[in-house]
């Protein structure tokens, strides 16, 4: 019994420039891995009654639920600062909209669902692998309550796809409030199609900002909505030690929702200057370089809408001039109210930052473990530690100790008992990230072995990631020497 789907697929209704129509490539032998029923249902899928080779059909590609208006989305992008005018969705198909129970309006895509006119002699294809990490980091990122797209269901496609070597292939369902992309108003930018960017300007307003409708110029309104949305997004990155990878202009949505998790990882110890991408050679995209590449991407952005903010292009120039110049504000004002959260500070004084910064130093001077050590003063915020080996987190230093003396001096001046500020801290500062060595471990006993036992277990844990759990402490150890993972990998 095929689940019925919402479908309402107003992207398609587009001008066809948009997007080209295709339906998904059929694989040969599909196999469903991993189905997210909380999220069919939120999305208001039945599934109950769904057999798995049904769900494998359906979420493989070889079967197109009714409603359905399958496509390929066109966009451009800047890729580590080298501009391509046409990018598109190489291995992904887009499905439709479907609108949930509470009225909410979602992408659904297939990824790794063959070629189409974007590939660029790609397979259009995707490894388990790559799949696997997708579903996994995403839905750990949605746990951390950070905006996200994510993962309804994995496949195996029974058939292998090339890279280095062979690879089991895999078809992800990814949802999203929209696909729309910095990278997609670049393609009609740089087509000087005026038209489509006015159109698809005004549809992203529709959909996502429907009240900056009324403002006096909605355009200067969308580009100053959208940087507050991803001002916000990279600081909650941040906050739990989140590396994008490949923050490239395709890769930053309008939504201000983490997309693309190709070779993102977390940090163990703190350090700036932070990199696992394998093809990140020169660290443009380091941890501690985020918001300075948002800033540029959305640069890239507030270009592609000059006609659409002012008739004069200079007078249009300044409008978006003064905009951009205002995100170094907005994001050290994000970041620095969530900071004083993860060390228990709720009134604001004008000391905090020199606080925190003190603290980061002495974490990157000691190689100390970033998770670890906020989830530590989470426990020492409420008196003596209760577990002795939350002392393994911390330096145990002079300077350590004089910083935990002016902290508890600063604490002393909040508001509520320490048992308050300390439960409080333990919502925002994790106990469980997806540690990059875990992560490897599961989707290596997965890909080679078609053990997904670790993959699940890692999945449960990740699924309650500021709750201790009983028999989970190793999910919390930074890796061993030999366990470090140095590198990560783009799943393309």
């Amino acid at each position: 019994m095929m689940p019925s789907f919402n479908f309402d697929n107003t992207y398609a209704r587009l001008p066809e420039r948009f997007g080209t129509r295709l339906n998904p490539t059929p694989v040969q032998s599909p196999r469903l891995i991993k189905l997210n029923r909380n999220l069919a249902d939120q999305l208001g899928l039945d599934l109950d009654e769904l057999d798995n080779k049904t769900a494998a059909a359906l979420f493989s590609g070889n079967l197109v639920p009714e409603g359905a208006e399958p496509l390929a989305m066109a966009y451009a992008g800047h890729q580590f600062g080298n501009f391509v005018p046409q990018l598109g969705d190489g291995r992904a198909i887009l499905l439709g909209e479907v609108i949930d129970r509470a009225g909410r309006r979602w992408d659904i895509q297939l990824k790794g669902s063959g070629q189409t006119p974007f590939s660029r002699r790609g397979d259009g294809r995707a490894a388990l692998g790559p799949v696997l990490r997708e579903y996994l980091i995403s839905d750990a990122m949605h746990a951390l309550g950070i905006p996200t797209t994510r993962a309804l269901a994995a496949v195996t496609s029974g058939e292998p796809v090339f890279r280095e070597t062979p690879l089991p292939g895999a078809v992800l369902t990814r949802v999203a409030s929209s696909h729309i992309r910095i990278g997609t108003f670049q393609y009609f930018a740089m087509r000087e199609d005026r038209e489509a960017v006015k159109l698809l300007a005004d549809y992203a307003i529709g959909r996502h900002y429907p009240d900056l409708k009324s403002a006096p110029n909605p355009y200067s309104a969308l580009l100053t909505t959208v940087q507050e949305r991803q001002a916000s997004l990279i600081a909650r990155w941040m906050h739990v030690g989140f590396i994008h990878g490949v923050m490239n202009t395709d890769n930053m949505t309008i939504s201000g929702e983490t997309i693309d998790y190709g070779p993102c990882a977390f940090m163990d110890q703190y350090n700036p200057d932070t990199v696992f991408s394998s093809i990140d050679d020169f660290g443009r995209y380091a941890f501690g370089n985020q918001p300075r590449i948002a800033q540029w991407n959305l640069a890239r952005f507030a270009e592609t809408l000059l006609p659409l903010l002012h008739d004069e292009q200079d007078s249009a120039i300044a409008i978006a001039v003064e905009i951009i110049n205002r995100f170094s504000d907005i994001f050290d004002n994000f970041w620095l109210t969530g900071m004083r959260r993860k060390l228990g500070l709720a009134i604001e004084q004008q000391d905090d930052k020199q606080l925190i910064d003190s603290l980061l130093q002495l974490l990157q001077q000691h190689k100390a473990d970033y998770t670890n050590v906020f989830r530590a003063l989470s426990h020492i915020a409420e008196g003596p530690a209760t577990e002795p080996a939350l002392n393994d987190y911390l330096p145990q230093t002079p300077d350590f100790d004089n910083w935990l003396e002016r902290w508890q001096t600063r604490l002393d001046q909040e508001p509520g008992s320490p048992a308050q500020r300390a439960e409080a801290m333990r919502q925002v500062n994790p106990a469980y990230i997806p540690r990059n060595h875990k992560v490897e471990q599961a989707l290596s006993a997965a890909v080679q072995d078609e053990d997904f036992s670790k993959f699940e277990a890692l999945l449960d844990v990740l699924n309650k990631p500021f709750t201790e759990q009983p028999g989970c402490r190793h999910y919390q150890e930074p890796p061993q020497p030999d366990e470090r993972v140095y590198q990560t990998f783009c799943g393309t």
